[in-house]
């Protein structure tokens, strides 16, 4: 049978028991063995690395930026909707990194984006569109949105769409 199983990544686990303390079950336990060194440096290096923003200006909301803004000329624009970032933990580093990135919630914000992501990409050098999105319904509005978008600017610019599930979890597609 083929299910869900739990694996550990031996490089991030620093061994607290905390998993332990909260299993339901009593399914997860220690065992004595030979470990690799701990290395501090190589820890701080990670914890400053997942913790460094990778944003790149402000505002990010779609309604605020303006058109106009330096920042949007020859960008990697990130078209995304507000949730992604609360699913997907490497989100920064993954999506935002050298990017202007936009966002905006399809189901709560008033209105369609489709008319300001078309000003701006029209009006800017824009170089690549990553359109990121949720898997639930409400955000396929974000990625409809930039792809009129991109239609209407009469502009060919490398686009693609990744969705992210609500475990977090990448689907490209």
């Amino acid at each position: 049978m083929i299910r869900q199983m739990i694996r550990i990544d031996e490089e991030k686990c620093n061994g607290c028991g905390l998993c332990a303390d909260v299993c339901p079950t009593g399914a997860i336990t220690f065992e004595e063995r030979e470990a690799v060194p701990f290395d501090e440096a190589a820890v701080k290096e990670r914890q400053n690395s997942d913790s460094k923003s990778s944003l790149q200006q402000w505002p990010v909301q779609i309604k605020l930026v303006s058109p106009n803004a330096s920042y949007l000329q020859g960008a990697h624009l990130l078209i995304t909707a507000d949730c992604t970032a609360y699913a997907c933990g490497n989100f920064h580093s993954r999506f935002m990194k050298n990017k202007i990135t936009l966002i905006g919630c399809p189901k709560l914000d008033e209105g369609d984006y489709t008319e300001k992501l078309t000003e701006i990409i029209r009006e800017n050098d824009i170089k690549s569109v990553t359109i990121a999105r949720m898997e639930v319904p409400c955000c396929a509005g974000i990625a409809n949105a930039a792809k009129t978008a991109l239609q209407e600017s009469g502009k060919f610019i490398p686009w693609r769409i990744v969705t992210i599930k609500t475990d977090g979890s990448i689907i490209d597609d």
